[in-house]
């Protein structure tokens, strides 16, 4: 697959202890050429450098090779996911516990569908865990435990569950996760008006 993709300018050398940001500017890079791209498999070392304007040996001096910057978008993206639910749930009254649920499941949905090759990634890839023990809030299984959080708000504000929260938050990742799925297998795509009620509404099933 060519690599039809905006070429930065050159950028400046990064001052001594500037790093960090080099490694969040190749990896902004990388999501947006797995937008233009449409998946991972177009996506290289090279073209990643070339968007970023830097040589692709500074690369390496952050991700080992190609395996390792995938891994790391993988957690970027994750991120990027949670702000977005984490904002959509700020956004709601404080004292609307199930709005506040809602508004955490609408972002997931929306940030699915908006984003079909990074969520195909992310979905596909997982996160890596540095222990056993270790759960990674940019991760599935983080996702999940915000979901959870929310649903445990409910219930202190005596919105009584059907289940324990824990399990409400898996209930609630299925359904959404099952729900974009269709959507985006989909020949004839609906829109995104039809996937957000049906969620709202297995959602509340969870509730007594």
């Amino acid at each position: 697959m060519s690599e039809e993709v905006e070429v930065s300018a050159p950028r400046t050398r990064n001052r001594w202890g500037e790093g960090d940001r080099l490694r969040g500017e190749i990896l902004d890079a990388a999501s947006r050429l797995l937008s233009e791209l449409g998946g991972e498999d177009g996506l290289t070392i090279r073209g990643v450098a070339r968007a970023v304007g830097i040589a692709p040996a500074s690369i390496y001096q952050h991700f080992t090779d190609r395996s390792a910057l995938v891994e790391g978008l993988v957690e970027y993206e994750f991120a990027r996911l949670r702000a977005a639910m984490e904002a959509a749930e700020a956004s709601e009254d404080p004292d609307d516990a199930m709005g506040r649920v809602r508004a955490l499941v609408h972002a997931y949905c929306q940030f699915a569908m908006d984003n079909p090759g990074h969520y195909r990634l992310m979905t596909a890839n997982g996160a890596t865990r540095s222990s056993i023990e270790a759960r990674p809030t940019a991760s599935l299984p983080g996702i999940v435990d915000l979901l959870s959080a929310g649903f445990a708000r409910c219930d202190a504000a005596g919105h009584a569950l059907r289940v324990p929260a824990e399990r409400a938050g898996v209930l609630a990742f299925v359904c959404a996760h099952g729900r974009v799925a269709l959507f985006h297998n989909s020949p004839r795509r609906a829109s995104a008006a039809t996937v957000l009620p049906f969620v709202d509404e297995l959602v509340s099933l969870v509730f007594a």
